[in-house]
């Protein structure tokens, strides 16, 4: 199983975690995907890195797999999310904008009427969060939820 996560450097809350998570041991340098996309690798995990906005990218896992030959099983945005409460919110969700109908433009990207499947992982993931926020203080300021 190959996880691929997608961070941009022009976003604090993505690249933030990306940078914490390419400090720990075991990474190396990976291919550069074309434009310019850096990669790293550790086992089973893979980070690229770029410098647009991640909304606007489609079909990472296939551009990876045609660039590496390498199957990705899931894959990971580390992104910044607007609530709708306009309060600041830690989330974990699946992607996509199963609210919009053929030929709406959404206007964070993506395909108006299609979501991915949610991760199994998600809820553990959530539980952690819910966790850590709660440990660091972060709670009642932040939300933390499940989209």
């Amino acid at each position: 199983m190959v996880t691929l996560i997608v961070a941009t450097t022009s976003d604090p809350a993505s690249i933030n975690p990306a940078t914490a998570l390419l400090a720990m041991p075991g990474w190396i340098a990976g291919p550069i995907l074309p434009p310019d996309i850096k990669s790293f690798s550790n086992k089973q995990t893979r980070v690229i890195q770029h410098d647009r906005s991640i909304l606007k990218e489609d079909d990472l896992d296939l551009r990876w797999e045609e660039a590496t030959g390498e199957v990705i099983d899931e894959v990971i945005f580390l992104s910044r999310h607007t609530a709708v409460s306009n309060r600041p919110a830690l989330t974990v969700h699946p992607i996509g904008v199963l609210h919009l109908k053929d030929g709406e433009s959404p206007p964070q990207g993506g395909k108006p009427g299609w979501a991915a499947l949610p991760n199994p992982r998600i809820g553990p993931w959530f539980r952690l969060l819910k966790k850590m926020a709660e440990a660091h203080g972060l709670v009642p300021e932040f939300e933390v939820f499940v989209v």
